[in-house]
């Protein structure tokens, strides 16, 4: 029997219909005879509320105290969630982080995973129980309540399933997958069915909000696939592995007003693709602060802000048309 870990991030569990959608997902792959971990976030923007309401009580709230405060969004997901299942007449169960056996440092609001204890996750699963874990969190030493940071609960769930060793680690979302450029900004944006750890890494440290990139690095360490995919629809997602050797630029990212990458790996040895960036950034009469290029980015920053056409045409020019060689 196979076990799974599946992760909802916010938006998909932002209210109870979401939830039932939730649901039918979690009990598809049960119903397929695999053990299910199931990871989730604080719903909608319930984590922003919460950090309002506390700088309306204090401009400078003590840490350890705004752990405790947000890391009870995470839960009330997972209690709900658990509720619904079990009516459904699916045995659940949620556990918080620290239940859960996740030992971080004594960093808070930024904690490091040290080890996880997956003793009571094993005994939940051997009573064919779906196990509902809230994200974001895990206890130090002291047994206080720590914080993994935004986009915390992606890492939560790679690490449960590198320490588990699951099978594979599903990262649900509103999108369904890592596109060529920000499908948000520009309509010809191309879903990548797969790519590699390094470059997902590349586009999560240029601000690509797809995966937290400490998720990618446990991911990449204990070679979990991870594969991205919509809550809402049944598209294919995205699958990033441990790609050995490519050659394909992925994607381009803008960063802020004045900061362009373009990530792929292999690009250091691609001097066509390079000598068509350096191209257009000569047709657009742009000021270049800095032009540097690694194995897998490209990465620009420029003396004046940039607009969406540059990106447009560095997509078309260089992404598309690498993509049909």
């Amino acid at each position: 029997m196979d076990t799974i870990v599946l992760k909802f991030g916010g938006s998909s569990v932002a209210d109870n219909e979401k939830l039932k959608i939730v649901a039918g997902k979690i009990t598809q792959l049960y119903d397929k005879n695999n053990n299910i971990i199931v990871v989730v976030s604080a719903q909608g923007k319930t984590t922003d509320r919460l950090i309002r309401e506390a700088e309306e009580l204090s401009q400078n709230p003590k840490l350890r105290e705004m752990d405790v405060l947000l890391s009870s969004g995470e839960q009330m997901s997972t209690a709900k969630l658990s509720i619904l299942l079990n009516d459904m007449g699916y045995p659940s169960i949620s556990l918080t982080g620290w239940q859960a056996g996740i030992l971080t440092n004594n960093t808070n609001q930024n904690a490091l995973i040290k080890n996880i204890d997956v003793s009571r996750i094993k005994q939940e699963l051997d009573q064919r129980k779906i196990v509902i874990i809230a994200g974001f969190q895990g206890v130090n030493e002291n047994m206080d309540i720590t914080t993994f940071g935004r986009g915390g609960s992606d890492t939560t769930a790679v690490a449960i399933a590198a320490a588990i060793k699951a099978k594979n680690c599903y990262i649900f979302s509103d999108v369904d997958g890592i596109y060529t450029v920000d499908p948000n900004k520009m309509d010809n944006a191309e879903k990548l069915p797969a790519l590699s750890y390094e470059e997902m890494l590349e586009l999560s440290s240029e601000g690509a909000k797809v995966l937290h990139g400490r998720c990618v690095e446990i991911a990449e360490k204990f070679k979990i696939p991870i594969i991205t995919k919509s809550t809402f629809n049944h598209k294919a997602g995205s699958v990033i592995s441990d790609i050995i050797e490519e050659d394909t630029i992925k994607s381009v990212v803008k960063k802020e007003v004045s900061r362009l990458s373009i990530v792929g790996s292999g690009i250091i040895r691609n001097t066509n693709a390079i000598k068509k960036v350096l191209s257009l950034i000569e047709k657009y009469q742009l000021e270049m602060l800095e032009f540097q290029v690694s194995e897998s980015k490209i990465s620009i920053t420029f003396k004046q802000e940039i607009d969406n056409r540059l990106v447009k045409e560095i997509h078309d020019k260089v992404i598309k048309k690498e993509a049909k060689v």
